[in-house]
């Protein structure tokens, strides 16, 4: 099964459920806020002057939020429709970035240069089905000296079934798991249905295919919170920080990686 086919079409319908959602906040957004979350921004830093490369970065609003913080940016994506839209935004708000469209795995091709920092968060590597081209993707990209900021929901919260009930899915990667999902996680309504095609990723394949490029590990860190409201059963227990209500702290929820070239 062509999981790149059948992935970009999931992606090109969800594009413009996501950009009317109130999830995306675009009205703020337009106004001048910030799509990045403080774990992120915690770990980037004063990113004035950088050269930031930003993986799968879907309609590019963290990209463009990285422009405005003063980052020199580049976003790329596979689905069209997607950076479509993130030209759109980069015009109509008059923002310097530059965007990508193709297979992450193919953007050596598609890209030149090296960055001070590649990026990449929330909900993308379990569309990947293999880390090793990934992380030989990020550190191509790297300039020496270089940092891959990393931030992903914990793999924990993917063994669970929607409602957190029961295990139904394997830690470690194992076979794709190929699905029929209807609405999305910003709009859990939407009138759509589509197959998709994910695999699950555990702290130790995501650590070693990084280290085998021979990037160093300098911080690895663990939350027992959401700070996005995507998944059923959430409570919000402080303003951005969410947990699913009847597991609460119990388990964690977001994990972040930084490592240096």
């Amino acid at each position: 099964m062509d999981y790149l086919s059948v992935n970009k079409q999931l992606w090109n319908v969800k594009v413009d459920h996501h950009i009317e959602s109130d999830f995306y906040g675009m009205e703020d957004f337009l106004a001048g806020g910030t799509s990045l979350k403080s774990i992120e921004l915690d770990l980037l830093g004063d990113v004035t002057g950088k050269r930031i490369l930003h993986l799968q970065c879907h309609f590019g609003q963290d990209t463009l939020s990285l422009a405005r913080m003063g980052a020199i940016v580049t976003g790329a994506d596979f689905s069209d429709k997607a950076i479509e839209k993130a030209n759109l935004l980069k015009n109509q708000l008059n923002l310097e970035a530059q965007f990508v469209c193709c297979d992450i795995f193919d953007l050596p091709q598609h890209l030149e240069g090296q960055f001070d920092i590649v990026y990449t968060s929330y909900g993308t590597i379990g569309w990947l089905p293999d880390l090793n081209i990934w992380a030989k993707v990020i550190e191509h990209f790297l300039a020496p000296k270089g940092q891959f900021i990393f931030v992903e929901f914990h793999p924990i919260v993917w063994m669970f079934d929607d409602d957190f009930e029961k295990v139904t899915y394997t830690y470690h990667k194992s076979e794709p798991i190929v699905e029929q999902t209807v609405g999305t996680y910003a709009d859990k309504n939407a009138p759509i249905s589509n197959q998709s095609i994910s695999w699950n990723h555990g702290l130790a394949e995501v650590q070693t295919a990084l280290l085998n490029t021979g990037l160093q590990l300098k911080s690895f860190k663990e939350y027992d919170y959401s700070p996005y409201s995507c998944f059923n059963h959430l409570v919000e227990i402080e303003a951005g920080k969410f947990r699913i209500q009847h597991i609460g702290n119990l388990i964690p929820m977001v994990y972040s990686l930084v490592f240096k070239k």
